[in-house]
């Protein structure tokens, strides 16, 4: 078995994957494509994705893109522990969650909208930072909403299992702190986030920990 993820230190998106890896004990060699200087649009990583978009999860020859793809792609491959269960209602809700980060948060807020941001309306470092402060504000509000509404919240985001929830509330949580957002506002959601970094898949997959990474935010 040959696994190979092709990763960046600071995105969120691989650090999902990392986390999803770590659970399941696979092994694994990450490569980095450095975004910042534009490795994702050279010719040799657009053969692997042609969105030049991180990630990209390569098992034995095979090529599967998008975070939320792939953490499904883990999860049948892989059966133990589950990350989802077997109910679709509960399923659904698990990536119902996870998708409000994946799908409607951090598409807001990565380089190449933020880059876009500046060149089409010149809006500089400071205003992108307030932008990205605003989007991670919201999606805090909406994870901690349906946290309360759902009423299943315990150790983790549904019960006292981790789920595909909680890999996404996570992700969501350090995209927070690299631009500053203050998380204690949304209790329920601190508290999952912060057992969650209790486990070492967590832990050892935070952006920080990644060769390349500086030794603070």
């Amino acid at each position: 078995m040959n696994v190979t993820l092709y990763g960046y230190w600071r995105s969120l998106a691989t650090y999902r994957v990392r986390v999803a890896l770590n659970l399941k004990g696979i092994d694994y060699e990450e490569i980095s494509i450095n975004l910042a200087a534009g490795e994702q649009f050279g010719e040799t990583y657009a053969a692997l994705n042609p969105q030049h978009v991180l990630p990209v999860l390569n098992h034995d020859g095979r090529d599967i893109t998008q975070s939320m793809a792939i953490l499904e792609y883990i999860e049948d491959i892989w059966a133990s522990p589950k990350l989802l269960p077997v109910a679709a209602y509960e399923k659904a809700q698990i990536r119902a969650l996870a998708l409000v980060t994946i799908a409607d948060t951090h598409p807001l807020i990565v380089p190449r909208v933020r880059n876009f941001l500046n060149t089409e309306w010149k809006l500089d470092e400071s205003a992108q930072t307030k932008w990205a402060q605003h989007w991670f504000t919201v999606g805090n509000e909406a994870i901690e909403r349906i946290l309360v509404k759902s009423g299943r919240a315990k150790t983790y985001s549904f019960g006292n299992e981790v789920s595909l929830a909680d890999i996404a509330l996570a992700s969501h949580a350090i995209g927070s702190a690299l631009f500053k957002v203050d998380i204690s506002k949304t209790p329920i959601f601190a508290k999952i986030f912060s057992n969650c970094m209790l486990l070492p898949a967590f832990a050892n997959a935070h952006p920080l920990k990644q060769e390349g990474a500086p030794k603070t935010l």
